[in-house]
């Protein structure tokens, strides 16, 4: 996260993608330890979970602000804000899908080829001697489209799910947590 909002937004677009490139290596890494492990615990994964999406974020973020101030190019802080958001909403999609029951996943794009696309796009527009300014707009508009497209899939996956277009029965003033178990107290069902 340090890389993103520290390099990228002074326009050190190489060594910010690097220093994200290694974090993400590891996280996957420590992903894999613990699945082989016996898969962690629950408050693990939503750890993980939330992680994974304030490292997006702040990917997108410092991205943004160096296109925004550094760049100055407002056409492509639209593709970038549209990166930033379409990844909070396609995993939100998911995790919402999967706590209702249902499938929320797929897609042309998922996180690692998000990853992968933006910091190879920084990391070549930026690079030592040989740098390719424009690969950083087009590996920006590309993930705009192809986020946009993943976005879509995701809702209509949801959408078509068994159970998907079932009502949902009148809480009568009860919450939505009705029947599920007290945070904390496992044992417990909230009345």
């Amino acid at each position: 996260m340090a890389g993103a909002l520290v390099l990228f937004p002074m326009g050190k677009l190489f060594p910010g993608a690097c220093v994200v490139w290694f974090f993400v290596l590891f996280d996957m890494l420590d992903g894999a330890m613990a699945r082989q492990r016996g898969g962690g615990t629950r408050f693990g994964a939503v750890l993980d979970a939330a992680c994974d999406r304030i490292s997006d974020g702040a990917v997108f973020s410092g991205l943004l602000w160096w296109i925004a101030f550094g760049m100055r190019d407002r056409l492509l802080v639209v593709a970038t804000l549209t990166c930033l958001v379409t990844s909070q909403v396609i995993s939100y999609i998911k995790a919402r899908a999967e706590a209702s029951g249902l499938r929320g996943d797929g897609g042309i794009i998922e996180r690692p080829e998000r990853l992968i696309i933006v910091l190879v796009g920084a990391g070549v527009s930026d690079f030592p001697f040989i740098a390719w300014p424009p690969a950083l707009p087009v590996a920006m508009w590309v993930l705009a489209v192809a986020s946009v497209i993943t976005l879509g899939q995701r809702l209509h996956t949801v959408w078509t799910s068994p159970g998907a277009t079932d009502r949902i029965p009148a809480t009568g003033g009860r919450t939505e947590t009705q029947g599920h178990p007290e945070p904390g107290n496992p044992g417990k069902t909230q009345q």
